[in-house]
C-alpha cells in the first residue's frame, strides 16, 4: 500500500499529463471540447480513474458525450504511455475514463434552490397583512402578587 498523500500527488500529476496531452498532442477532433476535471488513483497505484466533462461547440449545441468517450478509449494507450513517461513510477497505472456528473448535479441543485426560493416568496406574500389566530400574546403573564398573600397567610412553611 502506498502513502495516501503519494496517491493524491500521483493523481494530480496524471490529471495534468492527460489534460495536456489531450489539448496539445492527441489530434482527435472529438477531444476538442473535453476537459479533465479530476483523477483518482487506487491505494496500490495500479489503477487511475480520470474524470472529464464535455462541452458543446457553442452554448446552444449539445456536447458529443459518446464521441468523446469513444475518442478517449481509442487514445487510452497513447495517454497511458505519456503518463508512464511523465510520472516515472515503476508500474504505469491503467487508465479508466469516467464522465464527470458534478456539473449536472450542480445544475439540478440550482433548479431545486430556485423552486425553494419561489415557494418561500409565495409564503412571504401570503403572510403580508395576516393576523394571528389567537391572542397577540398567547403566553399568560404571571400574577404580580404572591398566591399566599392573596390567601391571607404569610407563613413560609405553608
Amino acid at each position: 500500500m502506498a502513502d495516501p498523500a503519494r496517491a493524491r500527488r500521483l493523481a494530480k500529476r496524471i490529471a495534468t499529463i492527460v489534460a495536456t496531452a489531450i489539448a496539445h498532442e492527441i489530434k482527435d477532433p472529438r477531444l476538442e471540447f473535453v476537459t479533465v476535471t479530476d483523477a483518482k488513483v487506487t491505494a496500490d497505484l495500479h489503477d487511475a480513474t480520470v474524470y472529464y466533462t464535455v462541452r458543446g461547440a457553442s452554448l446552444e449545441s449539445e456536447p458529443d458525450d459518446e464521441g468523446a468517450a469513444a475518442a478517449l478509449e481509442k487514445a487510452k494507450g497513447a495517454l497511458r504511455t505519456k503518463v508512464g513517461a511523465g510520472t516515472g513510477v515503476r508500474f504505469t497505472p491503467t487508465l479508466k475514463f469516467v464522465a464527470d456528473t458534478v456539473p449536472d448535479t450542480a445544475r439540478h441543485m440550482e433548479e431545486l434552490l430556485a423552486k425553494a426560493r419561489a415557494a418561500d416568496d409565495a409564503v412571504a406574500r401570503s403572510a403580508v397583512g395576516a393576523q394571528p389566530a389567537g391572542e397577540a400574546d398567547p403566553y399568560k403573564s404571571p400574577p404580580d402578587t404572591d398566591p399566599q398573600e392573596e390567601a391571607g397567610t404569610t407563613d413560609p412553611t405553608l
